[in-house]
């Protein structure tokens, strides 16, 4: 099995998680007052925090959402990792320093810091709970997705074990033991990073014929018969005569299967039948061979025709990812150096894999896994991935929708309420500045080790066809065991630490900015630690439901969702409360809730939630393109500044005249 629970890995992961609820209780102490669980009494040193800046961001999006990304399209899933990267320039330069010079805990506190205002809080805090839950999602896949292979259990025991992990973090010791439980595994997650990228530049590239699992996919070619599915008679007499094919009948293309570049091929003795792959290439047809996964109504499931199992040797999708053709003459390069690797990749081919799925009259679907061979060259161009087609595309709708995902990964990042709140961990003004600077440093160089890691996943036969975000542990785990469980319990128990930021983040828009701040409850110190405690149990089972629901999405492409609706709310509100000075809460509040509504709402209904979260036709989507980004961004700062003008010209009082009694 692809997925076998190791004996290796289960110690690791039970002592990393031991390690982080140990280390919890231990720091809980320490997070008695609200002050110490929401800022951590701004002692955190600069360094500590800036690495725990990196541990927020090298979680699941980026380890295993940016590596399968690039072990499946190539470079593309690198531009993923620009974005985030560049998007760390604005918190630099924009919000860190006045972040910490403003604000006691939450992202509201910057703009009360300012106006005062009970509508302002509200907002802020409507925006910090739902910037939170759809980042919450990515996180919780990802844990499911690890744990899988790490215990043998399915998604959503890992999802629930993860989310009650978390919930134990945040209510024993609050952002104390967040921010060093980060440190820690973000630090460990860069180490053996490192370790498996050099252990990928010495094995160097492999010429095969298939998977590690030494299954060797089969290509037919080039064909006499150009068309095997209405020349059937003449296709069939050519696989007997030319290659050793006897005795086999095209299936009639009916039903679903009509029109499709595939050609069914009956089995002999009761075996299912075969599907092939027509390839239509310079020097002629080809047949490949594919893989199936057919779904009846019933929830019976079959590979490639046979009932899938669940043990070891029963049946199963082949893993994939090799190299066809290497430059020259030659079948294995041997150790490449860090340059050398990519010039070697650039003139091989390497043999990536489609999907199609199909729909039957019964309720039943079959997905069909074909091969794409691909140059290295095109590989490493941008422009493969559906999401980045707009490089290439004449459509101008293509185009708007990459720039609209670049702008929000770039605008999102300094607008995140989980990486907001880490600026008032530490003491003042320049430790923000050196934090964001050794966290920009950090995520850097984890990045370019993503990039060797994702085209190291790509050439290792170890993927699953079904799964890319489980990528960098396969990986890993065919350079050795013992890596595999290292690096899967550090990047769990580092997803740990990211959930934990991002439920301490909204239990503080509760606690803190809902309940204290607009609705004026007053609690004792005590109590807004309790109710921060209450909230994050709850939030805690949000998070689990809805990691159960959306496994199936790549965990990246689930973060810049994240990232239009942080940019969109909170980004307009934030830079314009800072650089300008005509501002007006009233402005404020509905640039918030303008940027939010909009954001949620185009991703509502795009085409890429219609077909993958509701199983609707994407052709019925209203939204003309999936990122809303490009539209709601700058409508948030429009509406921003056209309310703030016209408050300022009707006489409007631009700010509250009282602390809370206005909102």
């Amino acid at each position: 099995m692809i997925y076998e629970a190791s004996p290796i890995a289960v110690a690791c992961f039970f002592g990393f998680v031991g390690v982080t609820l140990g280390l919890s209780f231990f720091l809980g102490r320490k997070a008695k007052s609200s002050a110490g669980y929401f800022a951590a009494h701004g002692q955190i040193p600069w360094f500590v925090n800036g690495v725990a800046f990196a541990g927020d961001y090298l979680s699941a999006a980026s380890f295993l959402g940016i590596c399968g990304m690039i072990a499946f399209y190539g470079y593309d899933g690198f531009l993923y990792s620009i974005g985030y990267l560049a998007g760390w320039i604005v918190a630099l330069f924009v919000v860190a320093e006045p972040m910490k010079r403003l604000g006691k805990f939450t992202f509201a506190d910057a703009l009360d810091a300012k106006f005062q205002s009970k509508g302002i809080k509200l907002v802020a805090g409507i925006s910090t709970l739902a910037v939170s839950v759809f980042y919450l999602i990515p996180q919780m896949v990802g844990a499911g997705v690890l744990v899988q292979p790490l215990l043998g259990f399915p998604h959503w025991v890992g999802v629930v074990l993860v989310g009650t992990t978390v919930i134990l973090i945040v209510v024993m010791a609050g952002m104390v033991s967040t921010t060093w439980v980060q440190f820690l595994k973000g630090s460990l997650l860069v180490v053996f990073s490192t370790i498996l990228t050099v252990m990928i530049l010495f094995r160097g590239l492999t010429e095969e014929e298939g998977g590690a699992d030494g299954h060797h996919f089969v290509t037919i070619g080039p064909l006499k018969q150009t068309d095997p599915v209405s020349g059937t008679e003449a296709f069939e007499a050519e696989l007997a005569e030319s290659w050793g094919i006897a005795g086999a009948k095209v299936v009639p293309a009916e039903g679903a299967w009509t029109d499709k570049p595939f050609v069914r091929i009956a089995g002999s003795s009761g075996d299912p039948d075969a599907v092939w792959h027509i390839d239509t290439r310079d020097d002629g047809v080809y047949l490949s061979e594919t893989q199936t996964l057919h779904k009846a109504a019933d929830g019976t499931v079959l590979v490639n025709g046979r009932p899938k199992g669940s043990k070891k040797g029963e049946p199963e999708l082949f893993q994939v990812g090799h190299l066809s053709d290497l430059p020259g003459e030659m079948t294995e390069t041997g150790p490449l150096g860090p340059l050398e690797f990519f010039s070697t990749l650039e003139e091989s081919e390497v043999v990536l894999w489609g999907n199609q799925k199909l729909a039957h009259e019964d309720g039943s679907t079959t997905t069909v896994y074909f091969q794409k061979p691909t140059p290295g060259s095109r590989i490493l161009q941008p422009g493969t991935h559906p999401r980045f087609q707009g490089i290439h595309s004449d459509n101008l709708l293509d185009k708007i929708n990459l720039l609209s995902l670049m702008l929000a990964l770039f605008c999102g990042t300094a607008s995140l309420p989980h990486i907001l709140i880490r600026y008032y961990t530490v003491k003042d003004e320049a430790s923000a500045r050196k934090s964001t600077i050794v966290g920009i440093a950090t995520i850097g160089f984890f990045y370019v080790l993503t990039l060797y890691m994702g085209l190291g996943a790509m050439t290792s036969g170890t993927l699953d066809v079904t799964n890319s975000n489980m990528s960098a542990p396969l990986l890993a785990y065919s350079e050795g065991e013992w890596l595999f469980a290292a690096i899967s319990a550090i990047a769990f128990t580092t997803v740990l630490g990211t959930v934990a930021g991002l439920i301490l983040a909204s239990a503080g828009a509760v606690t803190h900015d809902l309940l204290g701040s607009a609705m004026g409850i007053q609690m004792t110190d005590q109590q807004q630690v309790l109710v921060a405690k209450i909230t994050s149990v709850v939030v805690g089972i949000i998070a689990i439901v809805l990691g159960i629901v959306f496994q199936e999405l790549n965990v990246s492409y689930l973060v810049g969702w994240a990232f239009s609706v942080a940019a969109s709310a909170n980004l307009p509100s934030l830079v314009m409360c800072l650089f300008w000075n005509r501002t007006t809460r009233q402005g404020v509040i509905t640039s918030m809730a303008v940027g939010m509504t909009s954001s949620l709402g185009w991703i509502l209904l795009s085409a890429d939630t219609f077909e993958k979260v509701y199983g609707l036709d994407p052709a019925l989507a209203i939204a003309p393109f999936t990122q809303p980004g490009i539209v709601t961004i700058p409508l948030g700062f429009l509406t921003l500044v056209a309310v703030s003008l016209k408050t300022q010209a009707t006489g409007l009082p631009a700010r509250d005249p009282a602390p809370l009694e206005n909102g």
